[in-house]
């Protein structure tokens, strides 16, 4: 079947329908990675996106029920060059193109992805629209421009988790657990919970909206502010739930994380042009001068000039356009990263924040 993937600027690609029928509309974005299709696509930081894979051929080691970041698909649409309907893994048990189909999820394949790519570099996240079947281009084109998109809407809200859950709790896991962390969802990846409970903690979930009074009352002996979808700006109330938190407890924050923590501290957050996706991207530790190799998923960040104001310490920078990707409120017992400690999928050179976590715990309990 046909299938369409229209911009708002006008631009139109056509190709072959390879996920379920139908059209969809988010923010076109590109991932660099070679590998982890399966976690970009339950990775709820890509929830109202519709997520070009630049690499090629997509699909080839084919879908498994471990391999998964969130208990669903959340990107709003696929594009790829080619999906492979033939993996070869012997852990697959079915195919990305049926993965995608049986989600309900629309994808395009048999685009040039890289003119795709090259544009969006160019111009910018755009929005857009992903289509099968006999429909008009241009009428596309017309629905992708009329569509919100992400600037100003709160995206955290259809992702986060509806009541409050311990992560994999059982009688044996509340002895043996040292450490009991609050972790707020704003769309959180599966692979930081199993990090934080391999490394002794015990986890009770909350929603994304969770009065900070009460997590006081937990007397837990962290927070975690986790990864998410959309505009820091628009999520209201968690920033209102951090300051209430800062110097009270223990805080770190990835991704969306950070860029709440910044907020709640007087920052400012943007809109990066095209956003960093990848599993490539290298970082400076400022304080030991290493360069860690860095998963990111994020398309705003920390305005650095905004942070001089605050209390904040910038202890991590992008080396490919100096954004900044840490900062560190020692005497708020808080810090943070832009990236993904957690990698799924990716390197694992910056683990050692998780630890750093445990340790911020230990000295405060």
């Amino acid at each position: 079947m046909k299938g369409y993937v229209a911009l708002e600027d006008g631009t139109i690609f056509s190709g072959t329908s390879c996920g379920a029928e139908g059209e969809s509309v988010g923010e076109v974005v590109f991932n660099t990675g070679l590998t982890g299709y399966q976690e970009v696509l339950t990775d709820p930081s890509y929830s109202s996106q519709i997520v070009t894979m630049t690499y090629p051929l997509i699909g080839n080691y084919g879908i498994n029920p471990t391999d998964v970041e969130s208990d669903k698909i959340q990107v709003s649409g696929f594009i790829v060059k080619e999906a492979c309907k033939y993996p070869s893994n012997f852990t697959s048990t079915q195919t990305l193109p049926d993965y995608l189909k049986q989600s309900g999820i629309v994808c395009i394949e048999g685009i040039d992805t890289r003119a795709l790519t090259r544009h969006l570099r160019v111009v910018g996240a755009l929005k857009g629209i992903v289509a099968t079947g006999d429909v008009d281009p241009k009428e596309l084109v017309k629905k992708a421009a009329a569509w919100t998109g992400l600037v100003g809407v709160d995206i955290v809200a259809n992702v986060t988790c509806a009541k409050p859950y311990y992560f994999e709790e059982n009688p044996a896991d509340a002895t043996n657990c040292p450490y009991f962390v609050v972790a707020y969802d704003f769309g959180i990846k599966l692979n930081i919970l199993r990090i934080l409970k391999k490394l002794g903690c015990r986890i009770l979930v909350v929603p994304a909206s969770y009065p900070a009074e009460k997590v006081l009352e937990l007397k837990s002996h962290g927070v975690f502010l986790s990864n998410g979808p959309g505009d820091p700006a628009a999520v209201t109330y968690a920033i209102e739930n951090i300051k209430k938190l800062l110097g009270k407890t223990p805080l770190f924050g990835i991704c969306l994380g950070q860029q709440l923590l910044s907020l709640a501290l007087g920052g400012k957050t943007y809109k990066l042009k095209f956003g960093h996706r990848g599993l490539n991207h290298p970082v400076k530790n400022l304080a030991t001068g290493s360069v860690e190799i860095t998963t990111q998923n994020h398309g705003f960040c920390v305005d650095l000039d905004s942070l001089s104001s605050t209390s904040a310490t910038i202890t991590h920078m992008n080396l490919n356009d100096t954004t900044c990707e840490g900062i560190a409120v020692p005497e708020l017992k808080a810090f943070s990263v832009q990236y993904h400690p957690e990698a799924a999928p990716g390197p694992h050179d910056s683990g050692y924040l998780f630890e750093q976590f445990i340790s911020m715990m230990t000295k405060t309990k």
